[in-house]
């Protein structure tokens, strides 16, 4: 038989549940079980790998510390652990026991919510057990109270040998038909690998720049698209033109997706492009991008485009005519 402590405290000199657990390991010994002991405070850095040493164990004890409010940061990050990494089948055959000393008030409720966090997470609970030491001194020199821990160790030593059934719970019930955190659809063994990067600092770092690396590329690619987007006609109109001294318009193009009308003048052999409203227009122009994109390219004129409807015109219609002749696109 092979029994995993798993304690949640500070480690600290005073924290009583040292003792106890100390003396549960005595006994499981006395009893021919192999017991492991993995104090999760030293493994801060690689939490995330300890619900692989679950898989060998036929029962654990969750062991940890109130100090102030709850089960405390280690446990709390060891049972995240376990319902992200652990192997769920494995785990639907571990006995747990919960043992919980408190030097506040809160040991009970904190016994409770490692119960049900091991029934949610599809364990087997076994009877746990839970106390308040206002005096760590006479605690340890109190025999009535080591009797107590022994036979609770005895209890779970029977629970597991026995494998002892219990009743359906309504914790049970709840992860079957409600719970639905979302989580990878992984293997046991891809949960074990994804384990090993998360709990790989360097890994992680890596991940992390190159993530930040291709967040800058893009935002890039995007700041370029918008300025392509935001010039994009004008160097075809300003290469294609063809100024004539004698003719000055004013012409203003809508075109469709453009939040900004593209706006011409044609100042004789010289001539101003830009995006933005303006006043006192010779000839206003509505088309597509389609059609405006065939103009540019060659495959349509702005008079063909305007016989057939493509492009809707209101103003001078000899001015209109001219910019065929001002930009030669063909």
């Amino acid at each position: 038989m092979k029994v995993n402590i798993y304690y949640g405290g500070r480690g600290l000199l005073e924290d009583p549940t040292l003792y106890v657990i100390n003396k549960m390991e005595q006994v499981l010994t006395e009893l021919q079980v192999e017991v492991r002991l993995y104090n999760i405070y030293e493994q801060k850095n690689a939490i995330s790998m300890l619900p692989q040493t679950l898989k060998d164990a036929d029962g654990i004890i969750l062991a940890t510390t109130v100090e102030w409010l709850g089960i405390g940061g280690y446990m709390n990050q060891f049972l995240d652990a376990c319902w992200l990494y652990a192997d769920k089948s494995a785990l639907a055959t571990t006995y747990m026991q919960p043992v919980v000393m408190s030097t506040t008030y809160g040991e009970r409720e904190a016994m409770v919510t490692l119960e049900n966090a091991w029934e949610i997470l599809g364990g087997l609970p076994c009877s746990g057990f839970c106390g308040y030491v206002e005096d760590l001194k006479e605690f340890r020199e109190n025999a009535e109270y080591a009797h107590i821990i022994e036979k609770k160790v005895e209890t779970l030593y029977r629970t597991i040998s026995q494998h002892t059934k219990g009743l359906p719970t309504s914790n049970q019930a709840v992860t079957r038909s409600i719970l639905r955190t979302a989580q990878l659809e992984l293997s046991p063994q891809e949960s074990e690998q994804l384990s090993k990067f998360v709990s790989d600092d360097e890994y992680v770092q890596t991940q992390k720049a190159d993530i930040a690396d291709l967040t800058s590329m893009f935002r890039d690619m995007m700041g370029q698209k918008q300025e392509d987007s935001a010039n994009e006609y004008i160097n075809d109109f300003k290469v294609h033109f063809r100024g004539n001294p004698e003719f000055y318009a004013k012409y203003l193009f809508m075109v469709e997706g453009k939040s900004q009308p593209l706006f011409m003048n044609v100042m004789g052999e010289q001539l101003e492009c830009h995006y933005g409203k303006e006043d006192n227009i010779d000839v206003y122009m509505k088309l597509s991008g389609s059609i405006m994109d065939n103009i540019v390219a060659g495959r349509e004129t702005f008079q063909r485009a305007f016989s057939v409807g493509d492009m809707t015109a209101k103003g001078n219609f000899r001015t209109l005519r001219m910019l065929d002749e001002i930009f030669n696109f063909s």
